[in-house]
């Protein structure tokens, strides 16, 4: 055995570490703070209902480097169903004519000619940004391992989606589609709705996101958020792993700038010969480390970089079938109150009945969520968030109601997610599910994996990159273990 490592949080990045930690002949353990693993990539079953929480489409659903995590993990395998939709969202407007997102993006771009004609010229060089950047390169190798070549490589590979991402890097959306000279007003809105800050939101992951559903690599895997990591954690466990649930890191120990392992809450100490904090950014540094390890880099990510919005997820398990015309609604609502949230600009409407795997049969399970200001839940105490919590169950109960007369009558269960559910089991900074937004001050900019003078400590998972999510999560588990290797010269392996 090559050592053990001990992997902090049991989420998609400390499950990839895990993973690839046992495949390279590591000795290798988790510690998660719940129960169960993966995250905030979970669900929840409430009588014959599964409440999906995070999944909604999974980039590397068909190919490419992100594809190859997946299927190395047992994210993806053999029995995994995939479906592709046709449409991306559509966009609601009040009292005004819907906008269809399409994921084909010629398809798309045929629709919008036909509802903005003009502009022509404008929706054009939109697509056609589109398609450059799907040419988008995913580097296999963790950035401190890549020599000239794999940069060249990457280049070439590349190049048509570097050339948009030089011109617009710096571009929010909103900035984009002035400087691309749109005009028809109920198009900008409904296109800046599709994003969550259309003020700080860049327009390379508003690109990128329309490229990978046009290149069927943006499916979503039947069976949802659980399912998927319920694969990896039993990939883990087939491969000797070992998973300790219900087990909070308080401490990371460290000894002459060298972490030797880990200190529980209640006192116990955990050794290793790595240790890889694959859980919050922000606990690591100043809660684990006690802040002794912070860095101008890491000090201005966190003072400056614009975080996601907290979201609530309203969930219904509906005991009829509901159609809609597509699988989500984004609702156009600026200035709308649910709850005691106000509206910066939508909600969105979710239906499962594209997933025999969630959704009971002869019933439906339907969501709403929306983006709600941290400083609402921030030192709530009990009863006023159950109050809370019932002003929202009732707001939105009238919203699907709205949407489709006589749903309410149907409703078995209904439950509410807010930003404290996150913060409860994930212990994520602020309740921002998906970390640093993408936005102009970081586009192109990540934190490393490791801390300048901390030895034997890596990091790893969704905030280490601005746009967060489930790939780059995987991702950084595999980059983790092959910088171990490295220290260790030994040929990284993925089987």
């Amino acid at each position: 055995m090559a050592g053990k490592v001990l992997i902090i949080g049991g989420g998609v990045a400390g499950l990839s570490a895990g993973i690839y930690a046992r495949l390279n002949g590591y000795e290798a353990e988790i510690l998660e703070m719940h129960t169960r693993p993966g995250g905030q990539c979970t669900a929840w079953k409430i009588k014959d209902y599964t409440f999906n929480y995070s999944l909604h489409w999974l980039v590397g659903s068909s190919h490419g480097a992100f594809h190859d995590i997946w299927r190395e993990t047992g994210a993806l395998d053999d029995r995994t169903g995939v479906i592709d939709l046709e449409d991306f969202a559509i966009i609601k407007a009040p009292g005004g004519e819907d906008l269809r997102i399409y994921s084909d993006i010629d398809r798309w771009e045929d629709y919008l000619v036909g509802f903005a004609p003009e502009d022509l010229e404008a929706i054009s060089s939109m697509c056609i940004d589109m398609r450059k950047a799907s040419t988008l390169s995913i580097m296999e190798k963790a950035p401190a391992l890549r020599n000239p070549l794999d940069m060249i490589r990457f280049a070439i590979k590349s190049y048509p989606a570097m050339k948009v991402f030089v011109r617009c890097g710096r571009l929010s959306v909103k900035d984009y589609l002035v400087q691309l000279g749109f005009s028809n007003e109920r198009l900008i809105s409904a296109l800046l709705a599709s994003v969550p800050s259309s003020n700080h939101f860049s327009s390379i992951a508003f690109l990128l996101t329309l490229a990978w559903f046009s290149r069927r690599n943006a499916g979503y895997p039947l069976g949802g958020s659980m399912a998927m990591t319920t694969r990896m954690f039993d990939r883990f466990r087939e491969l000797g792993g070992v998973f300790s649930g219900g087990r909070k890191v308080e401490r990371i120990l460290v000894q002459d700038h060298r972490v030797s392992g880990v200190q529980l809450e209640g006192g116990e100490e955990i050794h290793a010969d790595r240790v890889v904090g694959a859980c919050d950014l922000h606990a690591m540094i100043h809660g684990m480390l006690e802040g002794r390890y912070t860095s101008p880099e890491l000090d201005t990510a966190f003072n400056e970089w614009p975080l996601f919005n907290p979201v609530v997820m309203v969930s219904f398990g509906i005991d009829r079938p509901v159609e809609t015309e597509c699988h989500t609604l984004h609702v156009l609502a600026p200035g709308q109150r649910i709850g005691s949230t106000v509206l910066e600009s939508a909600f969105s409407v979710y239906n499962y009945n594209h997933d025999p795997l969630l959704t009971p049969p002869g019933k439906c399970i339907m969501q709403i969520y929306f983006d709600t200001p941290f400083a609402l839940w921030e030192g709530m105490d009990d009863k006023e968030y159950k109050a809370e919590k019932g002003r929202i169950s009732a707001d939105a109960i009238r919203l699907l109601e709205s949407f489709y007369p006589g749903v309410s009558g149907h409703i078995e269960v209904i439950d509410v997610a807010t930003p404290l559910t996150g913060i409860k089991y994930t212990g994520v900074w602020k309740g921002s599910y998906e970390g640093f937004m993408p936005a102009s001050v970081n586009m192109g900019k990540g934190i490393r994996n490791t801390i300048k003078g901390l030895d034997n400590f890596y990091l790893a998972g969704q905030w280490l990159f601005p746009g967060g999510g489930l790939p780059p999560s995987a991702q950084s588990g595999k980059w983790a273990i092959q910088m171990i290797c490295h220290g260790d010269r030994k040929e990284f392996m993925v089987r």
